[in-house]
């Protein structure tokens, strides 16, 4: 059996916490920042946890980065 291969798009984007979480940057924080309003802005820059199917995919394509 070969060695998997890790998504090396994905392994940029996303990361494990600790406890095998998914946590991924928020969206909306590149452009147009003017019209958002910092307590926006400040909570945009903190990383979200990615949760149900999605959370799923993203282990599959990082086999060596997760529990």
């Amino acid at each position: 059996m070969p060695k998997m291969r890790t998504h090396k798009s994905a392994a940029k984007r996303f990361r494990f916490t600790g406890s095998g979480k998914v946590m991924a940057r928020s969206p909306f924080k590149s452009h147009l920042l003017t019209r958002k309003s910092q307590t926006r802005k400040r909570r945009l820059g903190r990383a979200h946890e990615m949760t149900g199917g999605d959370a799923k995919r993203i282990e599959r394509m990082l086999p060596y980065g997760g529990k």
